[in-house]
Parts: structure tokens; C-alpha cells; sequence
């Protein structure tokens, strides 16, 4: 049987566990991860708040679930036998007041159906004992709830990967996917070309873009939205022992303004949710007038934002006033002040948007010949990318039908 020849586009998390894991079931193969910036974890990998999620919120059974309590495991073993920091802090998911309290008890449901062990609702005087300077009336307690640095275990990944035998190249930006005979060719915007036989997207915020190229379906779209972030300053960060979180809301996919300790020490506040003005737009001005032409165009993201236009003019206002932004997290930590909180990295959510304007809920793996691309993973992504591997792979290595 010949060598078989794999291309991995994507230099995040996923894309190196998933060059990692074919190695490890394909000893001997060819891979080559092609990664358009100059460096890995540039984008969604390392610009996310490192939070290793237990899996609270996840519909039982769906790929998000079953992918983030596999991918705890596998994380905190990987993490143990590479001496890389893993830090079991805890979360607690705040009540302010009764209508949030009563959605604890269908969380806490959730969660333990999920398999997430330790969770339990506590009341004022509990949370008080765990974070004395945090209002509310209630928690969810999640004690396995941790903290990572995503990019030290991307380099990690990556180095088992090219042990193994895998290239990885930077600098490689795909420009072209189009299937020649039994192979693919992978064509960057310098011309040059790499045939493999099979080919996995992991491309983040341009994986549309580049399965549409591979004769993938149109729909969902990737819609950026941009979470800013506060820091605290040094003197503050004792004002939360693990990490607090708001009670999410049913109605929105995002999880509002949070306070998160990392593996460095600093504080993060935030993220907030506005629609970037660009794919890697991390600040106001960086703006494409092609691909906001291309969201206004999308009949998915016009019934969006007429559904959700007042949540996204809240958010908006958060992003321009660092005192609205303050008073959001002051809801949980009252003695925080706009002096407190300096700014910080700027990360962006690719977001898989339906033509019908919802948003796409779990994961999204789609399937074209001799292409696989992952059209949809937002976090818990990172939390789950040992594990997206795993099945990944298991779907790149089954035959397909309709090849």
C-alpha cells in the first residue's frame, strides 16, 4: 500500500492534535501542517482566556459534551506527563437574584448528566467562603473547573507531531483546494502546491471560505464576533480566588462579562461580544470593507441581527465605554473600579452562522470526498481538541461513500 499523504490546514490546537493523532494511528504516513501566519496558536488558540471547561452547559450527547469530558481527561493527562500547568481553580456561575437561581438547579442537571463530577448549588454564605469580595445570592460550584496555557500545549503538540515524522510549515497561506484524480492539491497564494491524498480543515475563522473551495456547502458561514478583555491590575487580582461567571443566558450563545485568573497570574475581565469588522479584526479600526460587504450580503447573519440587534447594541456600548464595561462586572465584584482593570488581548469567536440566522449550537464536522473540515468550534474547543483528534481522525481514516 503506498504512503499515504495527509495535509493539516491550521496551526491552532486542533490542527497540531490532529497532525499528532494521524501519526499515532498512521505511523509512516506524510503529513504537513500549513499554517498561514508565521508563527502557531496566532488566532483563536492563543488568544482565548485558557479556561478548561468541565462541560456545564452542553446538551447530553451532543459532540460538544462528549468531546469536552473526553478532552478534560486526555488534556489533564497530557498536561501531567509533559510537566505543563493544569491548575484546578474551580468556577462558580453567580445568581444575582431568583429568576438566575432557579436556572442553577437545570444546569447543575445538565452537568451531571454530562459527567461532570463535584457539582453542587450553593448559597450566599458558601460562595462567601470561596470568593469573599463576589456578590450573589447563589452559585453553581464546579471544583474541576481549570486553567491552561493553550499555546505552551499547541508547541507541545506540535513537537510530538514533527518527532513523529509531520512538517510544519508557516507562512503557507491556502489559496486553492481542488481535487485531481484521487488526490488533492492545496495551493498557496505564492502558487506554490502541495498534493496529499486527503486533507483536514481547521482553519478557524476562514474554514468556510476554504471548504466552499473543496465543493463544501455554502452554509454555515463563519461570523466573527470580537470579545474584548479587561485585566486586572496586580494589586487587584486577589479580589477572585478561582474563576466567576455570570449565569448564561438561554437566549444568547455567549457567556457575558466573567472574571478569570490564568496560569501567569494575571486576571482577565471579560469577554464582551461585538461583530469584528473584519475575520481578524482584534480593534476597531482593522476593517474589511470585502468581508463586511460579504456578512451584510448573508441572508443568515440579516435575520440575526434582527433578532438580536438591542443585545448587540448592549454589547457595543460595553465595548466603548470602558465604564459600562466596568459596571457589568462590577454586578459581580462590587469593589472593582474603572482604575482596576487596564486593557488586555483581543481574541475573536468564529462563529458558524445558518442561513436561517440561527446560530450553529454544537460542533460541526462535514465530510466532501477526500476533504474533512470542522465548520463549527467555538469553545469548548481548545477544552476539547485531544479529543476533536480522535475524531477527526476516525472520520478521515473511514472510507466515504459517495468517494
Amino acid at each position: 500500500m503506498p504512503v499515504q499523504r495527509y495535509a493539516v490546514v491550521g496551526g491552532g490546537i486542533i490542527g497540531t492534535a490532529v497532525a499528532r493523532r494521524l501519526l499515532a494511528q498512521r505511523p509512516g504516513s506524510v503529513v504537513t501542517v500549513l499554517e498561514k501566519e508565521g508563527r502557531l496558536a496566532a488566532h483563536q488558540t492563543g488568544r482565548n482566556s485558557g479556561v478548561v471547561h468541565a462541560g456545564l452547559y452542553y446538551e447530553p450527547g451532543s459532540l460538544k459534551a462528549t468531546l469536552c469530558r473526553r478532552g478534560v481527561a486526555l488534556l489533564k493527562e497530557f498536561c501531567a506527563e509533559r510537566g505543563l500547568p493544569y491548575d484546578e481553580i474551580g468556577k462558580v456561575l453567580v445568581a444575582l437574584d431568583g429568576a438566575e437561581e432557579q436556572r442553577l438547579g437545570a444546569i447543575a442537571e445538565r452537568a451531571r448528566a454530562n459527567g461532570v463530577p463535584g457539582v453542587r448549588v450553593i448559597g450566599r454564605a458558601e460562595l462567601q467562603e470561596l470568593e469573599p469580595h463576589v456578590a450573589g445570592i447563589a452559585a453553581l460550584h464546579s471544583p474541576t473547573t481549570a486553567i491552561v496555557d493553550y499555546v505552551a500545549v499547541t508547541e507541545q503538540l506540535a513537537a510530538d507531531a514533527r518527532a513523529a515524522g509531520a512538517t510544519i510549515r508557516t507562512g503557507f497561506e491556502v489559496a486553492g483546494l481542488r481535487h485531481a484524480g484521487g488526490e488533492v492539491v492545496v495551493a498557496s497564494t505564492s502558487g506554490e502546491e502541495v498534493v496529499v491524498d486527503r486533507v483536514v480543515l481547521c482553519a478557524g475563522l476562514q474554514v468556510d471560505r476554504l471548504a466552499r473551495l473543496a465543493g463544501d456547502d455554502d452554509a454555515p458561514r463563519i461570523v466573527p464576533f470580537r470579545g474584548e478583555y479587561y485585566a486586572l491590575t496586580p494589586e487587584k487580582r486577589a479580589l477572585v480566588n478561582g474563576l466567576v461567571y455570570p449565569v448564561p443566558d438561554p437566549r444568547y450563545p455567549f457567556l457575558g462579562v466573567h472574571l478569570t485568573p490564568r496560569v501567569d497570574g494575571e486576571v482577565l475581565v471579560g469577554p464582551n461580544a461585538v461583530l469584528a469588522l473584519a475575520r481578524e479584526g482584534y480593534r476597531w479600526r482593522d476593517v474589511s470593507p470585502a468581508e463586511l460587504a460579504a456578512i451584510a450580503r448573508f441572508a443568515g447573519f440579516r435575520r440575526f441581527a434582527r433578532q438580536h440587534w438591542r443585545t448587540g447594541l448592549a454589547e457595543m456600548r460595553g465595548s466603548l465605554s470602558k465604564r459600562a464595561y466596568t459596571a457589568a462586572a462590577r454586578r459581580y465584584v462590587p469593589e472593582l473600579t474603572v482604575e482596576d482593570m487596564v486593557p488586555a488581548t483581543a481574541g475573536i469567536r468564529a462563529q458558524a452562522l445558518e442561513s436561517d440566522g440561527s446560530l450553529v449550537d454544537d460542533f460541526r464536522i462535514t465530510r466532501r470526498g477526500a476533504v474533512v473540515a470542522v465548520r463549527n468550534a467555538p469553545s469548548p474547543a481548545a477544552t476539547s481538541s485531544l479529543a476533536i483528534a480522535e475524531h477527526l481522525v476516525d472520520v478521515l481514516l473511514t472510507e466515504d461513500p459517495e468517494s
